[in-house]
């Protein structure tokens, strides 16, 4: 009886399940404003936004998830009647070879469409590897032309920079699957004719090829021919290549990332027609003024093995992040696509031309902020301006002070918490990471003024004190007349619409004339 009561009165753990994150409010806001700069490009190229469910009968979504061989294997199912199973949508493809086969009738063709939208993998959770996360998708349904692929790469590189990262700090790398086939049937390399028995060494030169970024030229090497063994002492086996094989491979393959265009593409005459629609790409982006520093072709980019058919392009942060052991390494990938060919034909049975361009947004939304970074080194202006609250009996008055700046289209909240301490109401607006809070005692009330104090250059002096007594007495703060409040706060709260560079400026002479410097 004791132990059944216990039970009653056992209160669950607040805990996540492995692999799941929540998102508070300026990750929230981070990501729609990511979200937002991705969909007008998406919308200025011509495409039209499409709601799939998240919920996808298990036969819809089929086997296409990368790199995994059995049906249906890494996605969140459950068995709805005797006949269907569902399933959590995995990527937002899967859902469109589903919407343009039954509705293909009725779209137009080719049909351009973007998604955006959460995806769930049932897959071994790791740092930085969430079983939930958003992704960005466009796609081109009905078009064998390479101007399709072309105009995939040259909008990933827009979306890259409208969602903040700079020219030159990122390189689309292009690439295409019928010219590492023409590899293969160049080197004679198992697989080369495509034999059943044979896919699995094909495969195996693929993912070789795949990891030249990592393992440099040498360690592709070992994985083309006998195999590799690592620093913790597990090896790898190879794909057993000849080592006139393997050259002949490297020879096309190692120049990689970084090198000319013009001598990747004569290396890759020899492959004939393999290489025709990779010069194509070529011929289309550099036509439209974007450069190799931008969009550059380099062999060594494979993606999914058993899902592309033509071209394939990832987009690349080239610049140094420090990792939480304070290593320095690149961000790396962000985003891919390229060309899939055979997805729609499991529901009509014939082949649908098809490319499209997908963003991991949560990686590229940290990247964003390893790059960007605070621009004064410290928190601040993401949340409202605070009203404080000096006089409970003078709500109403607080209360309008609120109303005139949501009014004037100013984000603000009135302190709801208990005004005894008025510390506790500046430790919650800074909590909130509010650039200003409002003060109005009963002597500002008298002398017909308010008190604006500065929480963002605030931070900034609070740094260099060692007391947060002094922090709350120091003078980031100004006296402005009542009826110049929302002037005033909306002249502190504009350095937030400038660019990081020139809010870092302005913040800074702020700061110098709260402490009498200038």
């Amino acid at each position: 009886m004791a132990k059944q009561k216990a039970q009653r009165n056992q209160r669950p753990r607040a805990r996540l399940p492995k692999g799941f994150r929540d998102y508070f409010g300026p990750d929230v806001i981070g990501r729609e404003e990511m979200l937002e700069a991705i969909r007008e490009v998406y919308h200025r190229y011509g495409f039209e936004p499409l709601e799939s469910p998240a919920v996808e009968t298990v036969e819809a979504l089929g086997k296409f998830l990368p790199d995994v061989d059995r049906p249906n294997e890494g996605v969140f199912a459950w068995k709805e009647d005797e006949s269907d199973w569902l399933a959590l949508r995995y990527d937002l493809t899967a859902p469109l070879a589903r919407v343009y086969a039954q509705f293909r009738n009725e779209l137009p063709l080719p049909y351009r469409r973007y998604a955006v939208g959460t995806v769930w993998r049932n897959e071994k959770p790791g740092p930085g590897r969430f079983r939930q996360f958003y992704q960005c998708d466009a796609d081109t349904v009905g078009s064998k032309s390479p101007a399709a692929d072309a105009e995939m790469c040259m909008m990933l590189a827009e979306v890259l920079e409208a969602a903040g990262i700079r020219r030159g700090d990122y390189r689309v790398r292009l690439n295409s699957r019928t010219v590492l086939d023409g590899i293969l049937r160049m080197a004679g390399a198992p697989g080369s004719d495509m034999p059943e028995d044979s896919e699995r060494r094909r495969d195996a030169v693929f993912r070789a090829i795949d990891k030249l970024d990592r393992l440099g030229p040498q360690g592709v090497r070992a994985l083309l021919g006998p195999g590799r063994r690592d620093e913790s002492g597990d090896f790898t086996a190879g794909a057993g290549l000849k080592e006139d094989q393997i050259e002949q491979i490297m020879d096309v393959v190692a120049p990689g990332k970084g090198s000319d265009d013009e001598l990747i593409l004569a290396r890759l005459d020899r492959l004939g027609s393999a290489a025709e629609d990779l010069s194509a790409i070529e011929r289309l982006v550099r036509a439209q003024g974007f450069g190799p520093d931008r969009i550059c072709i380099d062999t060594s980019v494979v993606r999914g093995l058993g899902y592309y058919t033509g071209a394939v392009f990832e987009a690349d942060l080239t610049f140094e992040i420090t990792d939480a052991k304070g290593r320095r390494q690149q961000f790396g990938s962000v985003a891919g696509g390229g060309r899939y060919d055979g997805l729609v034909r499991r529901f009509t049975g014939q082949d649908v031309a098809a490319t499209g361009v997908s963003v991991g947004v949560d990686r590229l939304l940290a990247a964003v902020d390893a790059r960007r970074g605070d621009p004064v080194g410290v928190r601040g202006g993401t949340g409202p301006v605070v009203v404080t609250v000096m006089d409970r009996d003078r709500l109403d008055s607080y209360q309008g002070m609120v109303s005139e700046l949501r009014a004037a289209g100013i984000r603000s909240e009135m302190y709801l918490g208990n005004p005894k301490n008025f510390g506790g109401q500046l430790r919650y607006a800074d909590q909130r990471e509010s650039p200003v809070a409002v003060i109005e005692g009963s002597e500002e009330r008298n002398r017909g003024v308010v008190q604006l104090k500065d929480l963002v250059v605030g931070r900034m002096v609070a740094v260099e004190l060692e007391t947060s007594d002094a922090w709350r007495t120091q003078p980031t703060q100004i006296t402005v007349p009542r009826e110049r409040l929302v002037e005033e706060i909306r002249r502190l709260v504009a350095v937030f619409d400038l660019p990081p560079a020139d809010q870092k400026t302005e913040l800074a002479r702020r700061r110098a004339v709260y402490l009498g410097q200038v």
